[in-house]
């Protein structure tokens, strides 16, 4: 039965896209420390150069300082001058701002790095109707465990 499962599993993950394997290694992230070692390897290996990969490998950048013993305020100050320079290029983008939105939710208020929590919260609410499918499940997702967005704001989300 294991076998079998370790089948499925398998064929499943190597069918996904990268930026499936990115959202999902995301997603799992914050739970503990293996996660956000499992996804700091997960976007360093990715080669893809969209605007979308270089965001979750920016805040991959930024996760490192949780879990690294090295030079933290460093690590921080490249992931999110990355993110927020791809941002301005996309600033359109629901994920990058999606991804910069749980990041600034996350981080520890002593860091500083909160500045567009308002801003992007009200983009992802505003914009929700015009993400394909797959998007909005994925904020639908987020929004749910989300200390940001409200009861009532989550509800909107359809």
């Amino acid at each position: 039965m294991k076998l079998i499962l370790s089948f499925v599993a398998a064929f499943l993950f190597f069918f996904q896209s990268d930026i499936e394997v990115l959202r999902n290694s995301y997603a799992k992230a914050n739970d503990s420390s293996t996660n956000t070692s499992n996804f700091i390897d997960v976007a360093e290996k990715q080669s893809g150069s969209d605007p979308v990969t270089l965001g979750y490998k920016a805040a991959a950048k930024i996760m490192e300082a949780k879990v690294s013993k090295g030079n933290r305020k460093a690590l921080v100050k490249i992931g999110a001058t990355n993110l927020e320079g791809i941002i301005k290029s996309n600033p359109n983008n629901a994920e990058l701002r999606l991804i910069r939105l749980s990041v600034q939710e996350n981080i520890p208020k002593i860091v500083g790095y909160r500045g567009s929590l308002k801003d992007d919260k009200a983009f992802l609410l505003n914009n929700y109707s015009k993400q394909n499918a797959t998007l909005k499940n994925y904020i639908k997702r987020f929004a749910m465990q989300s200390k940001t967005i409200t009861e009532t704001e989550r509800a909107t989300l359809k």
